[in-house]
């Protein structure tokens, strides 16, 4: 059994600062207060929401390319401060692995600001996002470690945006892979940013009112949502139902000039940035186009089912299939 040492992590926003004191230094630091039992009760409680048929639909795709543990997983994060896609994630983690093989998620140090809430998610194994605390997950205990480093800057990303990875110049967790010699799996999800509507991040806002010094945010939404309808600030909401969809890639590969066990540079840790912001929007990517497949199908089916009841019994797809091969003929002789 590994040997706990918590990190000293005193808070970086001054309200924390303000409001905890000395106190709390330590919470949500120490990954060996992970407790399989709790994790099991809580995906069992949890797990009702998800799966086929249920108020989240969950579909991933990918497992068999987690490597053996330590393995770090980074992904896009999605759907507001309630964050269904962390929920959604985890569920299939320990449905898939078992609460034998523990996946630490890094938070926001707000949301283990209170005794309370920091016994209840250290213990099903949510950690602060400290550097050390981090390598501690990956090096010491060998266990796996999922990172969204876009943060706020991607959670409240704009609706209109929703297929776009947003890491916001983050490269820490780029830094601790190189430094680990742990290669990132890259996972894109979506669906979360389907259960509200986000207007604006309020960025400029954000940076007036000095959110970031105040509580290291970055952002101030303005959204659409409920129960508040017009929600301002990043209120948790309450998210609609939909399907949660995620595809886990192949591990990214290390820069070639890179040695494992040397001091990344800081042009070896932009490039490994890049590879692996590269990967996870190639992933979102796909998984847009099978969204657009899927609701163009949906439609498809709705005009004929529509069709069919004035009785016209006209074949829409076949109709569409040849209207479409004789644009892509007509494109190819003009343009050829």
């Amino acid at each position: 059994m590994t040997e706990s040492i918590p990190h000293t992590t005193n808070p970086k926003g001054s309200f924390l600062k303000w409001f905890l004191g000395d106190r709390g230094a330590h919470w949500g630091t120490d990954p060996g207060e992970y407790n399989p039992a709790l994790v099991e009760e809580t995906v069992s409680s949890m797990g009702r929401l998800f799966g086929a048929g249920r108020y989240f639909g969950l579909e991933i795709q990918g497992w068999e390319n987690v490597p053996a543990s330590p393995a770090m997983l980074v992904s896009n994060h999605s759907g507001g401060t309630t964050i269904p896609d962390v929920w959604g994630l985890l569920i299939g983690w320990y449905r898939h692995f078992g609460s034998e093989r523990p996946c630490h998620p890094l938070a926001h140090e707000i949301i283990l600001s209170t005794q309370v809430t920091a016994r209840f998610f250290s213990r099903r194994g949510v950690l602060k996002a400290h550097p050390g605390v981090a390598a501690d997950v990956l090096n010491r205990f060998h266990r796996d470690l999922l990172v969204m480093p876009g943060g706020d800057l991607d959670t409240w990303r704009p609706y209109s945006e929703r297929y776009t990875v947003r890491f916001g110049g983050r490269t820490g967790y780029a830094r601790l892979a190189l430094r680990s010699g742990v290669q990132a799996v890259p996972v894109a999800n979506a669906g979360a940013h389907e259960t509200l509507l986000v207007l604006t991040d309020g960025r400029k806002l954000a940076r007036k009112l000095g959110l970031y010094d105040m509580a290291r945010a970055e952002i101030f939404p303005i959204h659409l949502s409920l129960p508040w309808g017009l929600g301002i600030g990043p209120l948790p909401h309450l998210p609609t139902p939909v399907t949660l969809r995620y595809k886990l890639g192949k591990p990214v590969s290390f820069p070639a000039d890179f040695v494992v066990g040397e001091e990344p540079t800081d042009e070896q840790v932009r490039e490994y940035d890049a590879r692996v912001q590269s990967a996870v929007q190639a992933l979102l990517n796909e998984l847009r186009a099978e969204d657009e497949a899927a609701r163009a199908r949906k439609a498809t089916a709705r005009l004929q089912s529509s069709v069919g009841r004035r009785g016209w019994g006209i074949d829409l797809p076949a109709i569409s299939q040849a209207l479409i091969g004789s644009l892509r003929a007509t494109l190819t002789e003009r343009f050829a």
